[in-house]
C-alpha cells in the first residue's frame, strides 16, 4: 500500500516534457543528414521513398517504444540468457560507442562548427595515423560536454526536455516553414534504386538513423527515469511511455517530411553534394545568409548533443547493470572517451563501415519487436521468439555480407535479394508458422 500512496501521477506538463525529451534523444546526426540526401536522389519518386523511410525511421521506433512499454522493458524475456545478452550488447555497442554516438560529434562538427572555422585542413601525423586538428579539438570538447550532462541522469528530463528541446523545435519549425515557402527548384529524375524500387530503398535508408535500435534502449532509460521521478506503477509507466512515443514520432515525422521536401526541391544547390549535410548548409546559406548558418549550426549542435547524452546515458546504465562492480559514472567517462576517439576516424569512413552491420542487425530487432506483439497469440512463445529471431539473423547476415561487398550471387534467386531485404519473406513466413507450433506455455516471468 505504501508504494501505491507514494506513486506519482504524470501531469500534462510532465508528459509533454517526457515526449520532448524522447524526441530530442532520437533527433540526432543521421536524422538530419540522410533525409535531404534521400529526397534529392529520389526526385520525382520522393513521396514513395519518404513513405518507406518513415516506416523504419518513425513507425518502427514508435512500435519499438510501445513494445518496451508493453513488456515493461523485458522484450527479450523469451530468449536464452546468453542470446539475449549478446543481442543487447551488440545493440548497445552499435548505438553507443561504435557508430551512432561518435557520428553525432562528427555531424555537429561538419555542419555546426566547420562552416565558421575557416581553414580546417591542418593535420597532425602520428606514425601512420593522420588526425584533423580542428575535428580532434571539437570532438574532444563535444564529448566532454556530453560526459558532464550524462553524469547526472536524474536531471535529464529537466535539462533536456524542458530547456534544450523547445529551443530545438522552434529552430526546426522555422527551417521547415522556410523550406515549404521557399523551395529551391523542381524535383528531378530519380537516381539508382530510387528509380526502380523507391519504397524499399526508402525503408533501407531509414536503417541509417538507427532509431529502431535506439528505441529499445531509450524505452528502458525512460522507464528508469520515470521510477526516479516517483512513477512506480507499471500501468502509469506504460501510459507515460506510450504517450511520449507518439509525441516523439509526430515530431520526427514532421522533421523528416520537411527535410525530404528540401532535398527533392534543392535544384542547383544540391549539385555535387555528397551528403544531406551539404544540401542543408547550402540551402540555409543561400536563403538566410550568416543568420541562417548560425540557426542551422544551433539546430545541429543541439540535436547531436541531446542524442549523444541519451546514447551515453543508456549505454552506461545498461553496462552498469551487466557489470555492477563498475560504477555508472565510470562507464560514462569510458564511453565518452571511446566516442571521442572513434569520431576521429571520419564521417565517411564511419558511415561506410556501419552500413553492413546495420543491414545485418536491423532485421533481428524488427523481428523482435514484431514477435513481441504476437506473443499472446503464440501457442509456444519461447520457441517462437527464438525461431523467428534465428531466421531473421540468418537471412539478415546474408544481406549484411552482400552490403559488405561479399559475393552472394548464388543466393540471388531469393525474393527481395537485389533490394537488400532477403530476410523479410522468410521471417514473415516463420512468424505465421509459429502461430501453429506447439502447445501454449506459461508466460515468462
Amino acid at each position: 500500500m505504501g508504494l501505491l500512496v507514494q506513486n506519482k501521477q504524470m501531469s500534462f506538463s510532465d508528459t509533454l516534457s517526457l515526449g520532448f525529451m524522447t524526441f530530442a534523444f532520437f533527433l540526432g546526426a543521421g536524422n538530419l543528414i540522410f533525409p535531404p540526401f534521400a529526397g534529392m536522389l529520389a526526385g520525382d519518386n520522393m513521396p514513395l521513398a519518404m513513405m518507406g523511410f518513415l516506416v523504419t525511421a518513425v513507425g518502427m521506433p514508435l512500435v519499438g517504444l510501445i513494445a518496451v512499454a508493453k513488456t515493461q522493458g523485458k522484450v527479450m524475456a523469451y530468449l536464452p540468457a546468453v542470446a539475449a545478452t549478446a543481442l543487447a550488447v551488440a545493440i548497445y555497442i552499435i548505438i553507443g560507442p561504435a557508430f551512432a554516438a561518435p557520428r553525432t560529434g562528427l555531424v555537429a562538427f561538419e555542419i555546426g562548427a566547420k562552416p565558421f572555422l575557416g581553414d580546417t585542413s591542418t593535420v597532425w601525423a602520428i606514425g601512420s595515423i593522420s588526425l584533423n586538428v580542428a575535428q580532434l579539438i571539437f570532438t574532444l570538447g563535444f564529448f566532454a560536454v556530453t560526459m558532464l550532462l550524462a553524469l547526472f541522469p536524474g536531471k535529464l528530463m529537466d535539462s533536456v526536455g524542458k530547456v534544450l528541446t523547445p529551443v530545438l523545435m522552434v529552430l526546426l519549425l522555422s527551417l521547415a516553414i522556410s523550406v515549404i515557402m521557399l523551395p529551391s527548384g523542381d524535383t528531378s529524375a530519380p537516381v539508382g534504386d530510387y528509380a526502380s524500387s523507391p519504397l524499399i530503398k526508402g525503408v533501407i535508408e531509414g536503417y541509417n538513423t538507427m532509431d529502431t535500435l535506439a528505441s529499445l534502449m531509450f524505452g528502458m532509460l525512460i522507464i528508469d527515469l520515470l521510477r526516479k521521478k516517483g512513477v512506480d506503477a507499471p500501468a502509469d509507466q506504460t501510459r507515460a511511455l506510450v504517450r511520449a512515443a507518439f509525441i516523439a514520432a509526430s515530431g520526427l515525422a514532421f522533421v523528416y517530411i520537411s527535410l525530404f521536401f528540401l532535398g527533392a526541391t534543392a535544384g542547383e544547390i544540391a549539385q555535387g553534394a555528397e551528403n544531406g549535410g551539404q544540401i542543408l548548409t547550402r540551402y540555409v546559406d543561400r536563403e538566410f545568409g550568416t543568420l541562417g548558418a548560425l540557426m542551422l549550426s544551433t539546430v545541429v549542435s543541439l540535436a547531436c548533443l541531446t542524442t549523444a547524452v541519451g546514447l551515453v546515458s543508456a549505454c552506461s546504465d545498461y553496462f552498469n547493470e551487466l557489470f555492477p562492480r563498475i560504477k555508472y559514472r565510470q562507464f560514462v567517462i569510458l564511453f565518452s572517451i571511446i566516442c571521442a576517439v572513434v569520431a576521429n576516424v571520419g564521417l565517411t569512413q564511419l558511415i561506410s563501415v556501419s552500413i553492413p552491420v546495420l543491414v545485418s542487425v536491423y532485421p533481428v530487432v524488427i523481428a523482435l519487436v514484431a514477435v513481441t506483439f504476437m506473443t499472446q497469440y503464440l501457442p509456444n512463445p519461447r520457441i517462437s521468439h527464438r525461431l523467428v529471431l534465428a531466421v531473421a539473423l540468418l537471412f539478415g547476415a546474408i544481406d549484411g555480407l552482400k552490403a559488405a561487398g561479399v559475393n552472394m550471387e548464388s543466393l540471388s534467386f531469393m525474393p527481395l535479394y537485389a533490394e537488400g531485404m532477403a530476410w523479410l519473406l522468410p521471417t514473415a513466413v516463420t512468424m505465421v508458422i509459429c502461430l501453429f507450433i506447439g502447445k501454449r506455455t506459461p508466460a515468462a516471468a
